[in-house]
This record gives C-alpha cells, structure tokens and sequence, in this order.
C-alpha cells in the first residue's frame, strides 16, 4: 500500500532488483545542516563518492509529499535553497505526505523511506542519541528507537559529541542494537576519533561487518546496526578542544532556553562559530568518509547474500 507516495529513480529500481549495491544518503544534512552552495556540493560529492566505491547513491528527500528515492540536480537545488523545507522524522511522515509539502529526512525518516525501497545500508554524519539531561527532559533522539525497529545497517562517524554517549550507549544496548566499530575498538564521537568508550564488537575487515549484519537479519532478529566509522585522523579534532567547545555551546544554550529539536542546531552551529569554521570542515570530512565505506558495505553485503 505504501508504494504509491514512493518514487524511486529507474537506476535505483533496477539495481535493487538485481541485487546491487545502493547506499541511502539523507536530506537533513542539506537543507538544515550546511548553507548553500556548500551544502549542495557536499551532497553531490558524497553521490560520486558512493559511485566510486562500486554502489549507487540514492539520496532521500520529501517533494510535494512524494517519498523521493534519489533527487535529480533540481531536487538538490531545491533542497539546498528553498525555505519551505521541513525537517521530517518519523512523527511528522504522515502530516508532510498528507499535505504534499517538502521535507528533508533524518536519520530515523531515511530509514524508513530506506527500508521502503528496499535499500539496507545508509550512510550519514553522525546519528542521534540521549541528550544531556535526559534524566529530566527525557530528549531522547527518534534515531535510536529506529534503529530498534527498522532494519538498515547505519554507518556514521558514532553518535554526535554533543549528546550524553554512556547513555545512548546504553540506551541502543537495551534496545537491542549492535554496534560495530570499523577500525577501532572505541566509539568515534563525530569530530573526534575518542570517546574514552570502548566497544566489546569491531572488526578491521569490512567483509565481516557485512556477515554480522546479514546473519542478524537471516536469525530474523529485526532492527538497524550502528557501523561506527571514525573521521579520518588528517581532519579529526583534538579531543580535549573540541570538549570544550561543546561545553561552552550546552552553557550557552542553557542561557538562551535552546530545548528540544532547535538544541542540535543551534549546538552545531555555535561549535562552528567557536572552531571557526574547522567543526564544518571536519564534519564534510567525515560525511565523505562515510559515504566510502558504506558503499564498501553494500557492495560486500550484497555478496553475502549472493553466496547464502
């Protein structure tokens, strides 16, 4: 029933069908996350970088209520420059759709859209998690009760620094999620390659990561998988700067009454203040090396399920 309102491009209808490689990417980080023209670039660099890499991009967004899966360079324009566009998780799908308005996704709405298609692995920034002071404003980010019910692996650089990551920690493992560490055995915490926590579950082999991942799904064991992938060491911060950088943006947003869902960006965007700009350079960064490693992902999976 839900394939009326998706619109999935040709190329990506056929290489689904023939068992080939596709990497979702979001439409969050385009209209809410960087200004125009950067962002527009970085979500076209990202595209080449998954073609390079064997697979092919399908960036998800929300036309006229359309469930897009793939945007052509207008829809990217589009989504790069129209004020118009609102920020769509799971809660707000319905009321976007019904009233045929424009919305980029997150990381739980991507995985939905995802999971429509019939695309398993995405690729993203940094997922969401327990914010700080969870224990009394109970944010906690529709990211992680996604991962929980819709089976797509997710690689991203960890949960974004500026959340409380012993928490989310926690929080995925009741849930039931796993999370494996690519090339370390402690979680990357977005511009940093150290959190301080380690993981029981890594693996320097990407071909390993895509066996666990399909023997979870083959075990019938529904729910995403977290594929931790720090941000290279050349653009990684330094962990103490960067610390303190979060710091003075949660003191500040404290100050001003920054709640809820206005508390990512306004964070992100006073870190990129503080660093002068580096914060932004080091997210592209990672965004990039993301999109590589996931397209490696859904390439070595699509041969595991070749070979089952």
């Amino acid at each position: 029933m839900f394939e009326k309102y998706l619109d999935i491009k040709p190329d990506i209808q056929a290489a689904l069908a023939a068992n080939k490689a596709v990497v979702a990417l979001e439409s969050t980080i385009i209209s809410h996350g960087m200004p125009y023209p950067q962002n527009v670039a970085t979500a076209k660099q990202c595209e080449q970088i998954v073609r390079e890499n064997g697979a092919i991009p399908a960036t998800i967004g929300i036309i006229n209520g359309k469930l897009k899966v793939g945007l052509s360079d207008e829809e990217l324009e589009l989504m790069g420059q129209a004020n118009n566009i609102m920020k769509v998780s799971r809660r707000d799908l319905p009321w976007v759709v019904a009233q045929k308005l424009h919305g980029a996704t997150t990381v739980a709405s991507t995985m939905i859209i995802a999971n429509m298609a019939g695309i398993k692995v995405f690729a993203t920034g940094g997922i969401g998690g327990v914010h700080r002071g969870a224990e009394t404003t109970f944010d906690i980010s529709a990211d992680l009760t996604e991962l929980a019910n819709t089976s797509v692996a997710v690689v991203c650089a960890g949960a974004k620094s500026i959340l409380d990551l012993p928490l989310t920690l926690e929080y995925l493992e009741t849930q039931g999620v796993p999370i494996i560490s690519y090339q370390t055995n402690e979680l990357p915490a977005f511009y940093t390659r150290q959190s301080g926590l380690m993981l029981p579950q890594w693996s320097n082999d990407i071909t390993n990561i895509a066996d666990l991942i399909h023997t979870k799904w083959a075990l019938n064991l529904k729910g995403g998988v977290v594929v931790a992938n720090p941000v290279p060491e050349a653009y990684a911060m330094d962990f103490d700067y960067i610390s303190n950088c979060i710091e003075q943006s949660l003191q500040k947003a404290t100050a001003l009454g920054i709640k809820g869902k206005d508390t990512t960006p306004f964070l992100l965007a006073e870190i990129k203040k503080i660093t002068a700009g580096k914060s932004l350079d080091t997210n592209i960064q990672l965004v990039f090396n993301n999109a590589k490693v996931a397209a490696a992902l859904a390439v070595a999976l699509c041969a595991a399920i070749s070979s089952r």
